[in-house]
């Protein structure tokens, strides 16, 4: 069983319960509030998707194409970000990333066509995945300097704001038209970008966690990275995170539309789904150091593609939708850690590189899984094709029994 999180050893200062020092906290606040900003802005739209596809008069293969602008324009833009972040610092594109998201987020709820949508749609895509890639990229370098594995409180402060998101979307659902609400998001992320974004770029970071490495590591690093035994691992994990980014880009995308189209749900109950699933990967993730503790990374990645492969096959086909919703929930907590181990393994056994490469497959998935579902729901039917996130968690669990003995040669 591969070790569990190898940073608190690989890093000076001995185990990982030193204190950081102030500046580093309040960079680690600021970082989590961008976190959890991004999961707000995305679930504030995700939830309204109904509206924007009866707006525009699109069927369920059109509104998937139209979708495929976020991945188009996030793919792109991960292409990028890297070299950016290397020019002008993950601070910076963070913060820039962070007042252009929220401006994009208010173009859809002004499209009257699915072709609009799409083109509108690249430039939220293009801000959604360049900010995930600039924080995460961030958030390497902070783990490096806190000495701490703490990579999981910050993807359950995205989990968490995506819960509130979808929570406060269901609640205005009912009495604010897209537009307005999609304004009003709008404003609050410019607001906290704002009130946020001086910490980070007050802060100079790590550049890479190399920094903390002695120098004949830092020598050699380069060989690792070229090592094709280490690549290939670091692309199983990558696939790993993919075939669960998928299942909660599809469950964003269409679980709002499955409750209230294929269920009845009342528009407000159907908003909440996405809100319960965000709710239970918060408290997976928040809890996540300790299951790992406890069970180790394989049996964390093989059990919870397991509980989320149940989950998700209740959801899909469950015939009420308060029974797809207890469906949602059990997924939820069986995908939460898969993602932040997969893209840890992947940075252990290959640094900031794996990350950054399990990183941008992960959100690729998370991207490309719901224009998938929307061509598979015109083929077949909504619920047939939500199972294909069962489907996929249930590989991921497979790859990860598989990856078992991964280690860096």
């Amino acid at each position: 069983m591969p070790q569990l999180n190898k940073l608190r050893t690989a890093l000076p200062g001995g185990p990982g319960g030193d204190t950081a020092p102030p500046s580093s906290a309040r960079l680690r606040t600021a970082l989590t509030v961008f976190f959890a900003l991004d999961g707000f802005l995305f679930a504030g739209w995700v939830v309204r998707i109904p509206a924007i596809k009866q707006q525009t008069g699109a069927s369920a293969s059109t509104l998937g194409l139209a979708l495929l602008g976020v991945s188009a324009g996030a793919v792109i833009t991960m292409m990028l970000t890297g070299r950016l972040c290397r020019r002008y610092g993950s601070h910076a594109v963070t913060v820039a990333c962070g007042a252009l998201l929220p401006l994009s987020i208010a173009l859809p709820a002004q499209t009257h066509s699915a072709l609009s949508l799409g083109l509108v749609l690249l430039v939220f895509g293009a801000a959604y995945g360049g900010m995930n890639v600039a924080m995460n990229s961030a958030a390497v370098d902070l783990v490096s300097e806190l000495r701490r594995p703490v990579m999981p409180s910050f993807h359950a402060a995205f989990s968490l704001g995506g819960m509130v998101g979808a929570g406060l979307g269901g609640l205005v659902a009912g009495g604010l038209s897209a537009s307005t609400h999609l304004f009003l998001l709008a404003t609050v992320g410019l607001l906290v970008t704002a009130v946020a974004g001086p910490a980070l770029l007050r802060h100079r970071p790590v550049r890479t966690a190399t920094a903390a490495r002695t120098p004949q590591q830092q020598q050699r690093e380069p060989r690792q990275r070229l090592d094709p035994r280490a690549r290939r691992i670091v692309l199983l994990f990558g696939v790993i995170a993919l075939c669960t980014a998928y299942g909660e880009g599809a469950l964003a995308d269409w679980g709002a539309l499955h409750l209230e189209q294929d269920l009845g749900a009342h528009p407000g109950l159907a908003a909440a789904g996405y809100a319960l699933f965000a709710l239970t990967m918060t408290i997976g993730r928040l809890t996540g150091t300790l299951l790992l503790e406890r069970l180790g990374q394989t049996r964390t990645l093989v059990l919870g593609g397991a509980v989320a492969a149940a989950g998700m096959l209740l959801g899909a086909l469950a015939p009420t939708a308060w029974l797809a919703l207890a469906g949602f929930a059990v997924t939820g907590l069986g995908l939460a850690n898969i993602f932040p181990v997969a893209v840890g393994r992947a940075g252990e056994l290959a640094g900031p590189s794996g990350v950054a490469a399990a990183s941008t497959l992960g959100y690729g998935g998370m991207l490309l899984g719901p224009p998938a579902i929307g061509f598979l729901a015109d083929w077949f039917s909504l619920p047939v094709a939500l199972t294909t996130v069962a489907l996929l968690a249930a590989a991921a669990a497979a790859l990860g029994y598989g990856a078992r003995n991964a280690t860096h040669a």
